[in-house]
């Protein structure tokens, strides 16, 4: 009899934790469905955001010259040298800037010494999101109150 028992009680046991696994499986999926809907709507964001023609005459309407698309030095702080060591890295468009963190831009940076290690990249991603964007008056706006990308 004692023996009936404990098969009784651990079989009870093992269908509670069954359910309770069973459960934990059900949120772990709705939470996947959750995430995997949300990843969804980003790729579809930012495919819609990739799908925007540079519209080299806005650009040139609001800086007054033409602008070249992906010309990183449109990005207040960056000039030619700039821009060809940042070519070097392999981020050659504003895309590619603007999802390049503060930190990677000062290592960089750093690896062409002192004399650019004085550039100050806080901007720089914000600015080439902007201008990838094609919003080129917000874009201008903030550079006329920035001093060297900052």
């Amino acid at each position: 009899m004692c023996t009936s028992k404990r098969v009784k009680k651990c079989k009870e046991k093992c269908e509670k934790e069954l359910r309770e696994l069973r459960d934990a499986k059900a949120k772990l999926q709705k939470d996947l469905d959750v995430c995997r809907k949300q990843k969804a709507t980003q790729v579809a964001t930012e495919q819609k955001v990739s799908l925007l023609a540079f519209d080299a005459n806005k650009a040139k309407e609001v800086f007054g010259k033409k602008i070249k698309q992906d010309d990183l030095t449109v990005v207040e702080g960056i000039g030619p040298k700039i821009q060809e060591l940042f070519h070097s890295f392999n981020i050659k468009t504003w895309k590619d800037l603007s999802e390049t963190s503060e930190e990677r831009c000062r290592k960089i940076l750093d690896t062409k010494g002192d004399s650019y290690r004085i550039h100050n990249p806080k901007t720089w991603a914000e600015q080439a999101k902007m201008a990838y964007e094609g919003r080129w008056k917000e874009l201008k706006d903030w550079q006329d109150v920035l001093d060297g990308g900052v």
